[in-house]
């Protein structure tokens, strides 16, 4: 393989610390190829802010890393952003037109305009197109402007745009099933797709850990953990409320630690104080900070809100990284099976906040189920999370 361009809008830049699935599969290729370009935005979605790189950044990786010029948004759901991706996905197409032809495309999926752009430019070029669907676009936006007639109608130009990038795939990866599935739904070339987890390196998981031990834990409290984006499709509302039905009943040493941010910040820590839930809201941490705050907790939430398009994400595979048993209201069957059948946590009915704290109340007074379920989870990480060993499967598809 002379020349792979990866694609992916929404990567994490060199000087961006994170646990980025490009960046690591892009490191890999480094070693093996004789070029390897990642094309991003010039701005950062989780910052909200144009990037900013210098020499010494783009020197300390063995591939080449070239951003282009988006203008950015304010609000994650807004039209602004999706004028945003417009103007991204004109400019990656000037920078197509002007570079010299690849002889392999990976590209993530999303944003929809970039993958468009991408699947035309490798049709007309006779290039060989991957994708790797990383969320469900126009669903996951569905979700939130979900108004009968009018939704259909203003996300059916999306919907028409990402069946033509799946049905010019070549070849289909996923970090699920659910999404390798409905990506072969519109294409008439593959006979299977390749699911690989997002997950995270094990070792250097382990090994963040390690420096970053946090030791303030009241050996009295039991921690109840999330970690992850605080918007609309993260029901952290009815964890709140199943935390208050607990306190109700004279349970106090519960904390529940929130390790993230999002549009919804302010409304749920205001929901946590005003029923005097015993809880404390973070914000974003560096990936290490976090790892070393995970681990010491107890029981991990998972709080998909009702009809979110989400199957396996980001969150699945550090909260099985770090041991720790799983209360999951997710819908998602595929996540729901794993749970079941490693016996790591329960399922909970979603937005049901006697369920949960229930379900909760189980864990809180059993240590040794908490812990047998907290390792059952650790062996699901090892077989199907861990990147050092997952990812040789996408690398393999690539150079193939």
């Amino acid at each position: 393989m002379e020349d792979i361009l990866i694609i992916a809008h929404y990567t994490k830049a060199p000087n961006e610390k994170g646990n980025g699935r490009f960046h690591y599969i892009a490191d890999k290729l480094g070693n093996k190829s004789k070029n390897v370009e990642v094309v991003t935005s010039s701005y950062a979605h989780k910052g909200k802010v144009q990037r900013k790189l210098s020499n010494e950044h783009i020197k300390s990786i063995p591939y080449e890393f070239t951003t282009v010029y988006e203008p950015g948004y304010n609000k994650n759901v807004s039209l602004e952003r999706f004028y945003s991706h417009y103007i991204f996905g004109r400019n990656l197409k000037k920078y197509l037109k002007n570079r010299k032809k690849p002889d392999v495309i990976y590209c993530a999926v999303p944003s929809i305009n970039a993958a468009k752009v991408a699947a035309e430019y490798a049709h007309k070029n006779n290039i060989k197109f991957i994708v790797d669907v990383q969320d469900l676009w126009p669903e996951a936006f569905q979700m939130v402007f979900n108004i009968p007639l009018i939704s259909n109608v203003i996300f059916y130009p999306m919907n028409k745009n990402i069946d033509y990038v799946y049905a010019k795939a070549d070849k289909i990866i996923a970090v699920s099933k659910t999404y390798s599935d409905r990506a072969l739904r519109t294409n008439d070339k593959c006979k299977e797709a390749l699911s690989v987890f997002l997950g995270t390196d094990l070792s250097y998981f382990d090994s963040l850990v390690s420096e970053n031990r946090y030791l303030e834990k009241p050996e009295s409290e039991v921690w109840l953990a999330y970690i992850g984006t605080l918007g609309h499709s993260y029901d952290i509302t009815t964890v709140l409320d199943a935390l208050k039905i607990i306190k109700d009943k004279g349970i106090k040493n519960i904390k529940f630690v929130v390790m993230g941010d999002g549009p919804l910040k302010s409304k749920f820590e205001n929901h946590a104080k005003e029923n005097e839930i015993y809880a404390k809201f973070l914000g974003r941490l560096d990936y290490g900070k976090m790892v070393g705050v995970l681990k010491v907790c107890d029981i991990a939430v998972n709080p998909i809100s009702k009809g979110a398009a989400q199957s396996i994400i980001n969150k699945h595979g550090d909260y099985a990284a770090a041991g720790l048993p799983v209360l999951n209201t997710q819908e998602s069957k595929e996540y729901r099976d794993l749970v079941k059948e490693f016996q790591m946590g329960f399922n909970c009915e979603n937005n049901n906040a006697v369920d949960l704290a229930d379900k909760l109340l189980k864990l809180y007074k059993d240590k040794q189920l908490r812990e047998s379920m907290g390792d059952n989870s650790r062996k699901l990480a090892e077989l199907k999370f861990d990147r050092s060993s997952t990812y040789q499967e996408i690398i393999k598809e690539i150079l193939e």
